[in-house]
């Protein structure tokens, strides 16, 4: 079975059945694929600067793109963003951050409202008592007037109070009372449904509802979103609210929602990364787009595997062509998807010793396996297992990529091509 057929198989496994959310054509829930999205971290009323994080995100693989609508300077500037990534033909839909004040900023800016493909909404930090029921109601009646869908995201940094403290009391009178975490556990998924069926008693109709309980603990995570899924048929936005930097960041989210995507839970994803100091907002979009595709639930882009080295291997050659050429098939993806047809299901190989070299060569669409220490100076290349040329020289990796290309044209299609 080759690697095509691996993400066929897994694609097609039993998913959770969940209504199906149209968001300005990208659609979440039901049989869609998970979809990946992010979030900028711009000043929303600097129109340019978001407008280019936007694309940045955008262009990495960011379906929906998410920005902060926090005061009348960010409402007003969102038409203008939507026109500014229409001059740099992009498409992607927006979605609208709001907290406190989003039934006052909808309601003054009717063309931010237009503007936005999605409201995502915390019932936590929309107001308190009375306030709290006609604020919130206020943003789902101009959902409705506009057509749009809307995240109900509760966190558990900003858990409505008043649910809070109604669970709490509830368990004192229970014979056998929850732990503390349990109780926070039952809160956030009780407030994540009662705020949706709220909404859908001011009109929001159940396929334009997706819901969401992020916190920060892997295990809490888990088990906030099994308890949801198993009580409602909304589509699930996954994340952890704050996943941390670098390794710990992505070790974390991709331990809990690998856990939940496994067992069919999961609409669409944000994997929320702390940026390294002056590190590309898009890390988080690679991140959440290569939990997908090493679990065979989508394809992105040619996938790179390579030894991690060992004493057979003292030169860094093979790592360096490894990077050489992930950094290439990253660069060339755009290029190539525009024009062929499945080119993300490309697997390749770069192996630095015989040992698994030929083998883990031969099992990629093509692979290459560099001499390691006392083996012969010469590195032989298999496209879809079988030998077709041995690479010697200083030119290794010019040659080996040029066969990438050659071999992305001979074998996938152009688009609108008869063959």
């Amino acid at each position: 079975m080759n690697a095509s057929e691996n993400l066929t198989t897994a694609t097609a496994r039993p998913r959770r059945g969940t209504r199906r959310v149209d968001v300005a054509g990208v659609l979440i829930g039901g049989d869609a694929p998970v979809v990946v999205q992010s979030m900028t971290n711009t000043d929303t009323a600097d129109v340019i600067g978001t407008a280019v994080q936007v694309a940045e995100l955008a262009r990495a693989g960011s379906e929906l793109v998410r920005v902060t609508v926090n005061n009348e300077a960010a409402a007003r500037a969102v038409p203008d963003i939507r026109e500014q990534l229409a001059r740099m033909n992009l498409e992607v839909p927006l979605v609208g951050d709001f907290h406190y004040n989003g039934h006052t900023l909808l309601s003054q800016y009717p063309a931010c409202a237009e503007a936005l493909a999605k409201f995502r909404i915390n019932p936590g930090n929309v107001g308190g008592g009375a306030q709290r029921d006609s604020r919130f109601a206020a943003i789902v009646e101009i959902a409705c007037r506009y057509d749009k869908p809307v995240r109900i995201g509760v966190n558990w940094g900003s858990l409505d109070q008043a649910v809070l403290a109604r669970i709490m009391d509830e368990n004192a009178h229970r014979t056998e009372p929850r732990n503390a975490g349990e109780v926070m556990r039952e809160a956030l998924v009780t407030s994540a449904l009662e705020s949706a069926n709220k909404a859908e008693e001011y009109g929001l109709g159940s396929n334009r509802i997706i819901l969401s309980a992020k916190v920060s603990s892997v295990q809490d995570l888990i088990a906030v979103y099994r308890m949801l899924a198993s009580r409602c048929d909304y589509p699930l936005h996954l994340g952890l609210t704050e996943a941390g930097m670098g390794s710990k960041g992505i070790v974390a989210s991709t331990a809990a929602l690998a856990v939940l995507l496994q067992e069919g839970i999961g609409d669409t994803i944000r994997v929320s990364l702390t940026p390294e100091p002056g590190g590309s907002r898009s890390q988080e979009v690679v991140v959440a787009q290569e939990i997908l595709q090493t679990m065979g639930l989508r394809a992105f882009t040619p996938m790179v595997t390579a030894c991690p080295g060992c004493g057979r291997t003292t030169s860094t050659f093979f790592q360096e062509l490894a990077a050489d050429v992930q950094s290439f098939v990253r660069g060339n993806m755009p290029r190539w998807r525009e024009a062929h047809d499945g080119v993300e299901n490309l697997t390749l190989a770069v192996m630095g010793c015989v040992v698994n070299g030929p083998g883990e060569s031969k099992h990629a669409n093509i692979g290459i396996s560099l001499p390691g220490t006392g083996e012969s100076p010469s590195a032989p290349v298999f496209e879809d297992g079988e030998k077709t040329v041995t690479l010697r020289g200083e030119r290794i990796a010019e040659e080996f990529k040029a066969i990438i290309e050659r071999y992305v044209e001979r074998r996938y299609p152009r688009k609108g091509d008869a063959r």
